[in-house]
């Protein structure tokens, strides 16, 4: 079964950093650009960031650029979104996607494979 989960959300102040984790498992990463997407309540879901296959080439939306770091390790099946400075706007279930193309895209609906999503909440 494939199947991608994220991990690494919660509840952190203004300024903070959070790592979400997104793990594949029933396939290999190795030949899939993965992205990263969210989405607040009352609003679509947005693109946050994207990765080649090879871990080349990445994009960032631009309201987390320079805060917001996506990277893979191969190895691991796992791929990352370190996200740092933190805003009350960054609060969304974020969710990771796959899909099997070697350059990365921000458009969702091009993605084949899902997780389930994390919540982040940035608050005092």
């Amino acid at each position: 079964q494939l199947q991608l989960v994220e991990s690494g959300g919660g509840l952190v102040q203004p300024g903070g950093s959070l790592r979400l984790s997104c793990a594949a498992s029933g396939f290999t990463l190795d030949y899939y650009a993965i992205g990263w997407f969210r989405q607040a309540p009352g609003k679509e879901r947005e693109g946050v960031s994207c990765i080649s296959s090879s871990g080349g080439s990445r994009r960032h939306a631009d309201s987390v650029k320079g805060r917001f770091t996506i990277s893979r390790d191969n190895a691991k099946n796992t791929v990352y979104l370190q996200m740092n400075s933190l805003k009350p706007e960054d609060t969304a279930v974020y969710y990771c996607a796959a899909v099997r193309r070697v350059t990365c895209i921000m458009t969702s609906v091009e993605y084949d494979y899902w997780g389930q999503g994390t919540q982040v909440t940035v608050s005092s």
